[in-house]
């Protein structure tokens, strides 16, 4: 468990930057004229701290190489198979949405008024934020995190741990506060914020387990093909269809099925948790294939 316990170590580093340094940081954003929320200045603030710390300790966890941070692939084949994972990642979302449809979940925005271009600009927009956030979770979570864990306590564990970890760290995103009331303690109200939500865990219960059945899902699809092509796809397939729901929906407070979705996001929650295990069962059967096809 050492490996993990160093993981935990520069999450913490990684909050400790965001106390610290956030204010300072978004003050340094505003005089350049970026009219960038806190939250989003202190959480990159948060990120390449993260960064920073990984680099120092990736040789003593021995995972500095390509295989160990799940790029083992040559280049072709990692994008090829990211590619079509992208795909499989939004088929899979079509059965999620169909169910949001026929329980009445969300309804359109009443200014949503989109052309054909409009559409290929906001598809792009969802594409592009899907493989950022995808490259930087999976690299670290199922590449780096899960290869440390798994030498040491196996891959039962090593999917268990990062998927806990995985679904905790996005609530740190949730923090919002308005521009003019951010100030030098601002930091530290943010994970405060934060810790607090889980000081009331049965109000998050819907997302955090549904996330971490994502999480979950990610580390086996890790465990199965021995890279992280099919996890980033999947999971930038994932967030980029939630990014375009999310700007031409919004939830429906009088549907009969609206505590079906988390106050988190307003997508996930109870539904989409128990789709996960259908998806699950697809991405075992998809991938399993695969790799005993090949054995």
């Amino acid at each position: 468990m050492r490996s993990f316990a160093v993981f935990l170590g520069l999450i913490a580093f990684a909050l400790v930057a965001i106390a610290a340094l956030g204010y300072p940081a978004w003050l340094l954003s505003q005089s350049l004229g970026l009219d960038f929320r806190f939250a989003r200045v202190a959480s990159r603030i948060g990120t390449l701290a993260l960064l920073v710390g990984f680099v120092l300790v990736a040789r003593r966890l021995k995972v500095a190489d390509r295989a160990s941070l799940g790029y083992g692939l040559p280049a072709g084949r990692f994008v090829a198979e990211t590619a079509r994972a992208i795909v499989l990642g939004v088929l899979l979302m079509l059965p999620v949405l169909i169910t949001m449809v026929l329980l009445g979940m969300r309804e359109l925005r009443a200014d949503f008024a989109l052309d054909a271009i409009g559409w290929l600009k906001l598809v792009g927009m969802g594409l592009v934020t899907g493989l950022a956030v995808a490259l930087i979770e999976e690299t670290f979570l199922r590449g780096a995190m899960q290869t440390a864990i798994t030498r040491e306590s196996g891959a039962p564990m090593a999917i268990a741990l990062t998927s806990l970890v995985y679904a905790a760290t996005h609530f740190f995103s949730r923090f919002r506060i308005e521009a003019a009331d951010v100030n030098a303690g601002s930091g530290l109200d943010m994970l405060a914020a934060t810790l607090n939500s889980f000081a009331h865990p049965l109000e998050i219960a819907d997302a955090f387990l549904c996330l971490t059945a994502v999480g979950v899902m990610l580390g086996v699809v890790r465990s199965l093909t021995g890279n992280i092509a099919a996890c980033i796809g999947l999971h930038a397939g994932w967030v980029a269809v939630i990014f375009v729901v999310r700007k031409t929906s919004e939830r429906d407070p009088a549907g009969p099925a609206y505590w079906l979705m988390s106050d988190y996001d307003g997508f996930i929650g109870w539904m989409v948790l128990a789709w996960t295990f259908v998806i699950g069962w697809a991405l075992w059967w998809w991938y399993g294939k695969r790799k005993w096809g090949h054995s």
